[in-house]
């Protein structure tokens, strides 16, 4: 008899089926789902990076440097000029990739003065590698001018950092700006006109030394020989006569203009129509380094910081008119505005501060102004300055002087013959 099969295989194998179809459905849901997630995150990648390269590409929030008059114009201050030489107007711009100003910035600047040279010193070698002006002031449109006298030759740093007034309003910029000043023509047409004096003297003394000469019985040289020696002697003398002449004359110039001063009021306050203006700071500097200095308004009644005012900075040497540094601009949150300045030149300088009210102001006065003296120590040069001059001097006189000789020699040696 023929054993039937049993319900339970065909039910487990029925089962079976429709769970492995189950399975099947399963897996192609799983695959499309897979492939949908992949080309969304390729996608999304894809947008990250465009936005990273959009992003390079964008060129970043920078500061331009503008000049008056241009940089291939520029010269360094002249101490000995007839007419008092103007400073250079500097104008620096923040501006975004976009080329937009940024506006409500804030902009620091520090000048730093070309560094030392060694074998080719400046006027005022005291002032190479020193800082010649720092201030902070506040850029509503973005923009910072200022007047700023050159003192010397050479390559200048200007290293500039702008940030927002207001929190998050754009990136701070932190930028390095360099400005060359050539050296002027005038010096080097004094220099080629002493090189030529030099030279001329060097020449003239070969010519004497070198011809046939007879010494005479009890003289140590012949007489064309001392009387060169002689003549050098007293020539050296006068000009060292007429040097510290004009040293004390300066001087006593000097010492007389900060007397003056001195019998004025220098305290640097002034109270007029409800403000209170002080200027404030050393009363004394010194070549080399910076003097520091603020201006501060506050309202008498008050007792409250004033910011919508105008105020107009100069500084200006006693001994002419002309102007070192100028600068207009408002105060900052405190009602304060300030700077360091170098004073490069050895003179007495005086400050003037003039206060004018904001066009958009509601307080308005009447302008007034606030002057203070400021007695500036001069520093000799270094000694090995002078060993310089004097070498290269003496060297331009020697070049003269082989010359001579080389040129009368030929002729001792055909007459000998």
């Amino acid at each position: 008899m023929r054993q039937s099969a049993t319900p339970y295989p065909r039910t487990l194998f029925a089962n079976s089926g429709r769970r492995g179809l189950k399975l099947y459905h399963f897996n192609e849901i799983g695959s499309k789902l897979k492939g949908t997630v992949l080309i969304s995150a390729m996608a999304v990648m894809g947008m990250v990076i465009q936005g990273k390269v959009g992003l390079s590409q964008t060129p970043p929030a920078t500061v331009r440097l503008m000049t008056e008059p241009a940089v291939s114009q520029l010269s360094p201050f002249e101490a000995e000029a007839i007419k008092p030489k103007s400073p250079v107007q500097l104008k620096l711009q923040a501006v975004d990739g976009a080329g937009i100003p940024l506006l409500k910035a804030k902009i620091r600047l520090k000048i730093l003065t070309p560094p030392k040279n060694l074998w080719f010193p400046t006027d005022f070698p005291i002032v190479e590698g020193t800082r010649l002006l720092e201030m902070e002031a506040i850029a509503p449109q973005g923009e910072l001018h200022l007047q700023q006298m050159l003192p010397i030759r050479g390559t200048y740093q200007l290293l500039v950092n702008v940030t927002p007034i207001e929190k998050d309003t754009f990136k701070p910029i932190q930028q390095t700006l360099k400005l060359s000043v050539p050296e002027s023509g005038v010096k080097y047409r004094n220099f080629a006109i002493l090189a030529g004096i030099l030279l001329m003297v060097g020449l003239g003394g070969g010519l004497v030394i070198g011809g046939q000469q007879q010494v005479e019985p009890g003289e140590i040289a012949p007489t064309r020989v001392r009387l060169l020696l002689s003549g050098t002697i007293i020539l050296a003398i006068a000009v060292l006569l007429v040097v510290n002449i004009r040293a004390e004359f300066s001087h006593s110039e000097m010492s007389h203009h900060t007397h003056e001063e001195s019998l004025g009021d220098n305290s640097g306050i002034v109270q007029s129509q409800g403000l209170d203006v002080r200027l404030l700071g050393d009363s004394n500097a010194t070549v080399g380094k910076p003097a520091n200095l603020n201006v501060q308004l506050t309202d008498i009644q008050t007792n409250k910081p004033v910011t919508d005012a105008i105020l107009s900075i100069k500084t200006t040497p006693l001994e002419d008119e002309g102007v070192t540094f100028a600068y207009q601009g408002v105060p900052d949150a405190t009602g304060k505005f300030i700077w360091q300045q170098q004073f490069f030149d050895g003179t007495t300088h005086k400050i003037e501060v003039e206060v004018a009210p904001h066009p958009k102001a509601v307080r308005q006065f009447q302008p007034f102004q606030i002057s203070k003296t400021i007695a500036v120590e001069a520093v000799e040069p270094p000694l090995y300055i002078r060993f310089i001059a004097l070498a290269y001097m003496t060297g331009i006189v020697a070049i003269g002087l082989l010359i001579g000789l080389k040129l009368k020699s030929p002729a001792l040696t055909r007459r000998e013959v």
